[in-house]
């Protein structure tokens, strides 16, 4: 049994030092025990922390993080963190750095050469005009509704995770396309509640109005809720302001009551943040 597990107290001037001092320590104390049987050769290891999963929203998706050679202990590495010794090679900063630049540079190269097939879940990429691969993909888009994720085709094929989502297996076959998906790119809350309710009748301005005079946080006028929202995600108000003002100002003309300019506001509103998520789905979608 070659595991070995090390608790180290460091001296305080290690603490300031580069991570080499504590990988170097590590393998003076196993070579110690397992010189003859199965020593470890400083070039040939590095340090790592088990870190979350970036955009996981799962505590327990975690991956193992390289620590640069020349990290400083205190400023990388928390205070009574596991610290793990992983094969290959430990790696300066600098030389992270070059690698990640190269590898973004090469991931951008082969989004400039090659297109991203339009198939709902399909992943493939290919140089325009063919040759097309073949694909696994969906019949219908995507389902965002609250947490969950899925596909409408497969609704019993549910995930609450970015990266499990995209591990959803298609339920068709066939061959790539470069040809764009008719009708919606994914669908919400909303739509789902187009469905089940099809057939039943809008809110009135009467409604609105009521819904106004009712009192209770159900009642506290939508622009005002979202107002509150967008300035906790970092919009100004004066921002927000000068956008709401404007709307009112284009619908005065074509809208009897405050309660009507209110409502139409928040249609135009609504329609343009949903459009912008949208946006922003669909690109997720083509770039993963």
């Amino acid at each position: 049994d070659f595991h070995k597990s090390l608790k180290i107290t460091l001296p305080k001037s290690w603490k300031t030092g580069p991570a080499s001092n504590l990988l170097g320590q590590f393998v003076e104390s196993y070579n110690a025990k397992f010189q003859d049987t199965n020593p470890l050769q400083v070039s040939e290891i590095h340090l790592s922390l088990r870190q979350q999963v970036p955009g996981s929203t799962d505590s327990t998706k975690t991956e193992l993080v390289p620590i640069c050679s020349d990290a400083v202990v205190l400023e990388d590495i928390p205070d009574r963190s596991d610290v793990y010794i992983c094969h290959g090679p430990s790696q300066t900063k600098a030389e992270l750095a070059a690698a990640a630049k190269a590898a973004e540079e090469e991931r951008q190269m082969t989004m400039k050469n090659t297109v991203a097939c339009t198939h709902f879940g399909c992943q493939n990429r290919f140089p325009k005009g063919g040759p097309y691969p073949e694909c696994s993909y969906h019949r219908l888009p995507p389902v965002f509704h609250e947490t969950a994720k899925y596909w409408a085709c497969c609704p019993n094929k549910k995930a609450y995770d970015w990266d499990d989502f995209q591990k959803i297996p298609g339920c068709q076959k066939g061959t790539c396309s470069e040809t764009k998906e008719e009708g919606k790119l994914f669908l919400g809350g909303t739509d789902l509640r187009e469905q089940a309710s099809e057939g039943s009748n809008l809110k009135s301005i009467d409604d609105f109005n009521k819904a106004q005079s009712a009192g209770g946080a159900e009642a506290a006028p939508v622009l005002d809720r979202l107002k509150k929202v967008m300035v906790e995600l970092g919009v100004e108000k004066e921002l927000y302001d000068q956008v709401v003002d404007g709307m009112k100002k284009e619908h005065a003309a074509t809208c009897s009551t405050e309660a009507e300019i209110l409502a139409t506001v928040s249609q135009e509103l609504g329609s343009k943040l949903k459009s912008m998520m949208k946006s922003v789905a669909a690109e997720q979608l083509r770039i993963n």
